[in-house]
């Protein structure tokens, strides 16, 4: 994106703060990857991205350290550093001086968005970092420095990082969810051929929980670890090809999330129930659910909640379960068949300068 010049002052003394939720998805998952419309709702759980000035670049995840003496400390290795490499490379950063620090309490790889997350707060404390700096954005960047109130291209670019950068192969729900917060509906018409990010389209974003009652759902986290792009990859080649099952899928899914925002705003939790179901018998059949997955969804429904779905990639991951009837036992039923962690998602804000 950018030729900044190398920072050589320390101009910009000030610790700065980002931090962004991760998401669940609820209803048509994964459809943003193909012009669809999902509903998806926020978590409680962020990640945190701190900027300081230093005397190198020095990154540190979760206690971590790797401090870049050379281009080859730049180089992505599938590890822990790997999301805030691809966003450094983006910015062509590698020769700033400042310390960034990571933090997260998103689960690692659960399919709730913890590495656009990251991204999105990084991505957000950079640019606050640039313009406080006297970076300027380059010729043809959407990005206008001086301002930093544009989430719709705050979410672009961190999906753009993601699947070029990250290399991830991705839709838009993750991070125009961690972009925005709340429980929205988001539809990505137009979107499924993945433009150059100065050709994008924006998404369209209707924040649901302005109206709608609290959505009654928990998260049951798998503790199986994946990347959601090896999930992704295989079922985005066959829509490619033209398997009329993930084409068909796919319209669906999107059609059930259209239909389904005024059960939402409605309360009409049977409705959103039959809809959650069917969107899991559709990934189900794309080959997206596993074992553990599927064990978790039995327990759950076999304990009384209404539904339960993958509320990510899949594989592993995270299941959401609908529970009106906050059914007493269903916890520790999901406890005692595997589940990793307990999660109770709320439409909360999206990302925010933290202090």
């Amino acid at each position: 994106m950018n030729e900044p010049k190398k920072n050589t002052s320390t101009s910009t003394s000030q610790r700065i703060v980002y931090s962004a939720p991760g998401r669940c998805g609820i209803v048509g998952n994964p459809s943003d990857m193909y012009g669809g419309s999902v509903i998806s709702l926020s978590t409680t759980e962020r990640a945190t991205v701190a900027i300081e000035n230093n005397d190198i670049l020095e990154i540190t995840v979760e206690g971590h350290t790797r401090r870049i003496g050379s281009p080859a400390d730049l180089m992505q290795d599938g590890g822990m550093f790997d999301a805030v490499l691809a966003a450094i490379e983006y910015f062509n950063l590698g020769d700033a001086r400042i310390r960034i620090m990571v933090t997260s309490d998103i689960p690692v790889s659960a399919g709730l968005s913890g590495s656009p997350a990251v991204i999105t707060a990084l991505v957000a404390a950079l640019l606050d970092w640039m313009r406080e700096a006297g970076y300027a954005a380059a010729p043809g960047s959407r990005w206008k420095l001086e301002g930093l109130t544009n989430r719709y291209l705050l979410a672009e670019t961190v999906r753009h990082i993601e699947l070029y950068f990250l290399k991830i192969v991705c839709g838009y729900q993750d991070a125009y969810m961690c972009a925005f917060g709340s429980m929205n509906f988001l539809d990505f018409r137009d979107k499924e051929y993945y433009l150059p990010l100065t050709r994008e389209p924006f998404g369209t974003v209707e924040n649901l929980a302005l109206t709608a009652p609290r959505l009654p759902v928990i998260l049951a986290h798998t503790g199986v670890k994946r990347v959601s792009g090896a999930v992704h990859k295989p079922i985005r080649d066959r829509w490619i090809e033209g398997d009329l099952l993930v084409t068909r899928g796919v319209l669906r899914l999107a059609h059930l999330a259209r239909m389904t925002k005024t059960a939402v705003l409605s309360g009409d939790w049977d409705r959103l129930a039959e809809a959650m179901t069917e969107n899991h018998e559709i990934t189900r059949s794309f080959g997206s659910s596993s074992e553990v997955n599927e064990r978790l969804i039995r327990t759950a429904l076999d304990s009384g909640a209404l539904a339960a779905k993958l509320a990510g990639a899949g594989k592993g991951g995270t299941i959401i379960v609908l529970d009106p009837g906050n059914t007493p036992g269903l916890v520790e039923s999901l406890m005692d068949m595997g589940a990793n962690r307990i999660l109770k998602p709320e439409p909360v804000e999206g990302v925010r300068k933290e202090g």
